[in-house]
């Protein structure tokens, strides 16, 4: 038998999601800042992997991105950087950067309850000094 979903249940508008989950936690609206803080900061050098999110042409992306802890260095507090490891040379994210440099980061470290989500910019360097 096919179960097919009802249109009545369907939420459709913010009003209807604010409804139904009410306030924002405290600490997760708390935790938000414009800039990389020092507790920030340590946990992203500490992390081996984040999740890079692109969006481009073609739709969106969700890349895995690794290395020993250390491999994203913060420059400064509203600047990171992040090397790139050759993988499969699909090249998706970087290809969706040239078309639109909105990214999403998602940093974590195996075991620990905690992330760290970095929302920004990105541009692509070849920059020698950085490599």
């Amino acid at each position: 038998m096919t179960e097919t979903l009802s249109r009545d249940h369907i939420v459709t508008s913010i009003d209807q999601l604010e409804r139904l989950y009410g306030e924002p936690y405290g600490p997760s609206i708390a935790k938000e800042t414009d800039r990389i803080t020092a507790h920030y900061r340590a946990f992203i050098e500490a992390a081996p992997f984040f999740a890079l999110a692109t969006g481009g042409a073609g739709g969106m992306d969700c890349s895995p991105r690794g290395d020993a802890p250390g491999f994203v260095r913060v420059h400064d507090e509203r600047t990171l950087l992040v090397p790139d490891r050759r993988g499969n040379n699909r090249i998706d994210s970087l290809r969706n950067i040239l078309h639109d440099p909105r990214v999403a980061l998602l940093f974590l470290i195996p075991g620990c309850g905690e992330t760290i989500r970095v929302n920004g910019r990105a541009a692509i360097s070849t920059d020698p000094a950085l490599a």
